[in-house]
């Protein structure tokens, strides 16, 4: 991958024959060997890093005029800090294959006649000009040594992710790099799950649901519907929507059952989307036997006011506590074939504010979003749009 980059891309390409260090890792681009002087007029080596901008799988582009550097502040031939380098103290978590740089300043300097440096390779010649000019002259240092760094971190992900790298948050999606999760019920909230944990970098997926595809789920499914879907199975509809996303996917057409265990091998999480209440109790107890987290998700629907009204639920079942939670009683564990949503199948955005609710509470328990009360249920109430949660058990 890393010849492929250099070889789409002219001005990567122009740096690596010119000698520089290049590596390129979780979105990044690295410039190792980079000298400078320190406040005593040492030399010291540090790195550059700056955000790759994907196009497309193999081609970048340079969209802004910032750069990271892992060493202190660089300083002049007099001794003073180097002027004109706006910024200051800094951290910016990097992959696994970056663990020897460790930023700890960012700088911004624009090209005083375009504003805009046209590519990278004019972007690091000029930093390269300020920074190290000093160290190259006093010391006859030299940046080009000609060192590659091709190894770069792995990533469950066939493209890149760049949402990541733009957000500056690799430290985060790190959390997620152990897990294997289990969706159980490919229907609408199930669907949704399953999208939302698609894009998320936990190393594999697997997914079961027994249903063929029908008119009725594209009503409450994310991404297009192509019709020769129609009647297929569910989850061999949605491996030929997300197999080109990621690696780790897996897709099963099976119920399952107290007797499923062999399936469920090596999860560290899972989500229950089925609305027949029997099946639910099924799952619950092998998952429970088994010691596995779990969210079960849920919704109560009715028209007793004329539009319809109701409330989704997001109930989380700990290894150490499912049982307890479960003999509260939060979710149905027989069938009522009377339930407004077996009928009114064009409920998508509540299918995907139900997942949103159980994937958003996936991430708190895995430290990416904040958690401020650790809620083992939520509600959410569509005529107030209230959320209420509990946590005391």
């Amino acid at each position: 991958m890393f010849h492929q980059l250099v070889n789409h891309n002219h001005d990567l390409r122009r740096l690596l024959e010119k000698g520089y260090a290049v590596g390129i890792d979780s979105g990044y681009l690295m410039i190792r060997d980079i000298p400078y002087l320190d406040d005593q007029r040492q030399l010291q080596w540090a790195a550059f890093v700056a955000k790759l901008e994907f196009v497309d799988k193999l081609t970048v582009k340079q969209d802004d005029h910032q750069i990271w550097f892992s060493g202190s502040i660089p300083h002049g031939l007099d001794g003073k800090p180097i002027p004109n380098l706006a910024g200051g103290p800094t951290t910016l978590p990097l992959g696994e294959a970056s663990k020897d740089v460790v930023v700890q300043r960012r700088f911004s300097n624009k090209p005083k006649v375009t504003g805009a440096f046209r590519d990278f390779f004019e972007k690091i010649e000029s930093y390269l000009t300020i920074i190290a000019g000093p160290a190259m002259e006093l010391y006859n240092a030299s940046p080009y040594s000609f060192r590659t760094a091709e190894k770069m971190s792995e990533s469950v992900f066939k493209f890149h992710d760049t949402l990541t790298s733009r957000a500056e948050i690799t430290d985060l999606s790190a959390k997620f790099a152990n897990d294997i999760v289990a969706v159980i019920g490919n229907g609408g909230t199930g669907g949704y799950v399953l999208d939302f944990l698609v894009k998320t970098p936990v190393r594999e997926i697997r997914a079961f649901d027994l249903d063929l595809f029908h008119v009725h789920n594209a009503f409450r499914s994310p991404g297009r519907l192509v019709e020769d879907e129609l009647g297929k199975p569910k989850v061999d509809v949605y491996r030929g929507r997300y197999d080109n996303f990621r690696h780790g996917l897996k897709f099963e057409r099976k119920c399952i059952e107290s007797s499923s265990g062999a399936e469920l091998d090596g999860v560290t999480f899972a989500f229950v989307c089925v609305d027949k209440g029997s099946a639910r109790s099924r799952i619950f107890d092998l998952l429970i036997s088994r010691r596995i987290p779990f969210i079960d998700v849920g919704m109560g629907l009715d028209r007793k006011r004329g539009p319809i009204n109701g409330m989704v639920r997001a109930t989380y079942y700990s290894s150490e506590n499912a049982q307890r939670v479960r003999d509260k009683g939060f979710a149905e564990m027989f069938d009522q074939p009377d339930d407004i949503y077996r009928t009114n199948i064009q409920i998508s955005e509540l299918n995907a504010l139900n997942a949103c609710l159980a994937v958003i509470r996936f991430k708190q328990l895995r430290g990416f979003y904040f958690e401020e009360i650790p809620h083992y249920q939520m509600l959410l109430e569509i005529g107030d749009l209230k959320v209420v949660g509990e946590s005391e058990l």
